[in-house]
């Protein structure tokens, strides 16, 4: 196993290797200062860069993610979040996924997506 640190202090890792897969903890849409931006659209858009750069920064890409799954304060904003989701995937490379509701996330974050990629 490979486990990779997250920001300092914080109390997981960022991602872990196991068997080649590539765990990946759960992203918030926080920026760099771990400041969370209003909204469904913008905290869509940033956790998924965030999954992004995580996973490039193990030299992969959005295509070896295999799996993800979404957390959601409020399952209304679903299909705002969708909309943002299938920009960063091929549609013939859909992870498979599983979203569910939850009546509260870290630092009062809209969302939070974990992931799983195959390693090269």
């Amino acid at each position: 196993m490979v486990f990779h640190k997250s920001f300092p202090g914080a109390p997981f890792s960022e991602s872990v290797e196991v068997d080649g897969v590539l765990y990946l903890s759960g992203q918030l849409g926080t920026d760099a200062n771990l400041k969370l931006p209003d909204g469904m659209v913008a905290q869509g858009r940033q956790v998924m860069e965030n999954i992004k750069a995580a996973v490039e920064k193990r030299g992969l890409t959005m295509d070896h993610v295999f799996k993800c799954t979404v957390m959601m304060a409020d399952m209304k904003q679903w299909g705002d979040f969708n909309k943002i989701y299938v920009t960063y995937f091929k549609p013939d490379r859909l992870p498979a996924r599983s979203a569910f509701g939850t009546n509260g996330l870290a630092l009062g974050a809209l969302l939070e997506v974990e992931c799983l990629a195959k390693m090269r």
